[in-house]
């Protein structure tokens, strides 16, 4: 290469790798107070109250929601999806034909990727998620793989790629949200286009008109406002694919792609909050604590509740589908005085929830065990 145009190239390499390294997050992460951007990505989105895990479906209201730009206004009656790339016959359809496919109806339960980002040390800067980004829905709709076998999917696909209508600029690229799947997974007979949550519409911030779920995927793999999808003969390589969702120990590590989800347990918070500090009172005597459990790597077989560092097991009740969560529950007698309650569920690979969480720079696949303070009175 002629010295005279390296000259030119390395700066703009140089840019490249700065845009690249602020990314996901726009500083370094931060052991400080919330900063003013992620008080506004938290006003804007919202997680599942704790006490909504008693229910083995969450309303649309309550189940976590994590939109990255606006949420686009799409009509309906005019709205059309289309499927091309490497297939035999490129399709358009509309809501009307969609709703006269084949459907399924699918229990799921969805997790952010960055759950819990705010309880690491240093803390990852961006949605500032405790433990509540997640929810179960029964999604209804048509199996991705009726489609792509009416399209055709050609011999050399190697990824399926989803485009939403929602854009905006992340790390400096302007760009509408998409995602790929690896066209095997594409394939699976659970993974739904959905234009119904728990038997109604979908609601407008969770998809309208059409959106994907990946059952066992963390969330960001369920694109929402579908307006594309392309069978590709070539790895994906957008910003959403290669840049954020990875597993990355420092803003130059290129990383690991984010996937399928981890085990993990979460319990109902006994007794009342203080409005403020969500500290728990409850009062002396026997309680049944319970929760829900979950991973995307095949049904949770046990949870044990800690109690002032005392592991107990609990009942773990069947799930309703393979990639929704499970029940637990655990009687307790309350001794006054002040504890810390625990729980940590294996599922049936062996893995198990780590009891202090490993960091990661952009803070993704939390899964340490979840800790509440409770004082008995």
């Amino acid at each position: 290469m002629p010295k005279q145009l390296s000259k030119h190239i390395s700066p703009v390499l140089a840019r490249r790798r700065q845009t690249e390294r602020l990314a996901v997050h726009p500083a370094e992460p931060s052991d400080g107070p919330l900063t003013a951007e992620e008080l506004q990505l938290a006003v804007r989105n919202h997680s599942m109250p704790l006490e909504a895990l008693r229910n083995d479906v969450t309303p649309p209201g309550l189940h976590y929601l994590l939109d990255h730009f606006d949420i686009p206004a799409i009509d309906g009656n005019s709205w059309h999806l289309r499927i091309g790339g490497a297939v035999e016959r490129s399709l358009e359809l509309n809501l009307r034909a969609l709703s006269r496919a084949p459907s399924i109806s699918v229990p799921v339960t969805l997790e952010c990727a960055g759950n819990g980002r705010s309880l690491l040390k240093p803390r990852p800067l961006s949605q500032p998620w405790t433990l509540e980004g997640v929810g179960t829905a029964v999604w209804t709709g048509v199996p991705l793989a009726y489609l792509l076998a009416q399209a055709g999917v050609d011999d050399d696909a190697v990824e399926v790629a989803f485009t939403g209508a929602d854009a905006g600029i992340q790390g400096g690229v302007r760009q509408q949200y998409a995602r790929s799947l690896p066209v095997d997974q594409a394939l699976r007979p659970d993974v739904v286009l959905a234009y119904r949550m728990n038997g109604t519409q979908l609601p407008p911030q969770h998809g309208f008109p059409l959106r994907l779920v990946v059952p066992g995927w963390y969330g960001m793999a369920s694109v929402k406002w579908l307006s594309s999808i392309k069978v590709l003969s070539k790895p994906f390589a957008g910003f959403q694919q290669s840049v954020a969702y990875r597993y990355q120990q420092d803003a130059d590590d290129p990383g690991t792609p984010v996937s399928w989800m981890k085990v993990r347990a979460l319990m109902v918070p006994p007794g009342v909050p203080d409005f403020f500090t969500r500290q728990r009172i409850m009062p002396a005597g026997p309680v049944m604590l319970s929760g829900r459990a979950w991973s995307g790597h095949g049904r949770v077989t046990r949870v044990d509740v800690g109690i002032d560092g005392t592991w107990l097991p609990a009942q773990v009740a069947q799930p309703p589908a393979p990639f929704a969560w499970s029940a637990w529950s655990l009687p307790w007698v309350a001794d006054p005085g002040d504890h810390e309650l625990s729980c940590r569920a294996t599922d049936a690979t062996g893995a198990t929830q780590p009891l202090d969480q490993v960091w990661n720079y952009q803070g993704m696949g939390n899964n340490a065990v979840q800790r509440i303070k409770v004082t008995v009175e």
